[in-house]
């Protein structure tokens, strides 16, 4: 029991306060992380973005066809009720 409130008591301390930096220097940190970052070529973006559209009409028209089938048969199950 007293291990568990000494855990309890851990996490509600309060985290030390970061201290604040200037707007200056946020933005060159942001600019060196962006440095960093390995971009893709045009040609690979070309080639992903064609990609994503072509895998979303295959799921839309899938998904179009499930919504179909299970319409008629909502449809057929209704009309056995009523």
């Amino acid at each position: 029991m007293a291990i568990e409130a000494k855990a309890k008591a851990i996490k509600a301390a309060p985290a030390p306060a970061k201290p604040r930096v200037s707007i200056g220097t946020f933005v060159n940190q942001v600019k060196a992380e962006i440095a960093k970052v390995s971009w893709p070529s045009r040609a690979d973006t070309i080639r992903m973005t064609i990609m994503v559209m072509i895998m979303t009409t295959i799921l839309s028209v899938f998904f179009l066809g499930v919504d179909q089938v299970l319409g008629r048969l909502v449809k057929f199950l209704l009309s056995l009720a009523g």
